[in-house]
């Protein structure tokens, strides 16, 4: 599903953001921060894990979905969790350079060590207070896009 935030002006290309979390309500939050960020950007949905993998390969319902520029990843999803994604993407040459932020609930210490030996890139723990779930998203998005230079799909491996 694309979530569509708006463009600014000046902005070279949007940024392709797959956010795989099952929760419509962080989903609603991480847009409305992401559009706050003023980035343009296109948010696009995988609701669980198996979704999240369909989409990366461009399988049904995501024939034509774009090459991700960067992957919020939630651990608890239904289907196929979060670390099984994480471990298909880092272990894959087509897909283990996108950068993957681990946004999760989970403040398991086990799913710290899990993650960064996964590769993940970062891994935030999600709020529950509104203001700070936020703020969250607007530094991660001011991070991961406007200050790194994120990896082109073109680029030789």
């Amino acid at each position: 599903m694309n979530l569509q935030s708006e463009a600014t002006p000046g902005t070279l290309r949007e940024v392709e953001i797959l956010l795989v979390e099952d929760n419509p309500g962080d989903v609603l939050l991480t847009k409305e921060a992401l559009l706050e960020g003023k980035v343009r950007n296109r948010l696009h949905w995988a609701r669980d894990g198996v979704e999240a993998l369909a989409f990366l390969e461009c399988k049904p319902p995501f024939i034509e979905a774009p090459y991700p520029d960067v992957i919020f990843l939630d651990l608890n999803l239904p289907r196929k969790s979060g670390h099984d994604v994480l471990n298909f993407i880092k272990s894959d040459p087509r897909f283990k350079r996108i950068p993957v932020v681990i946004l999760t609930s989970s403040k398991a210490e086990s799913d710290v060590l899990k993650s960064y030996d996964h590769f993940a890139n970062c891994y935030v723990s999600k709020p529950v207070d509104l203001e700070k779930f936020m703020s969250v998203i607007q530094s991660i998005n001011h991070f991961w896009l406007k200050v790194v230079t994120l990896p082109n799909e073109t680029d030789e491996t």
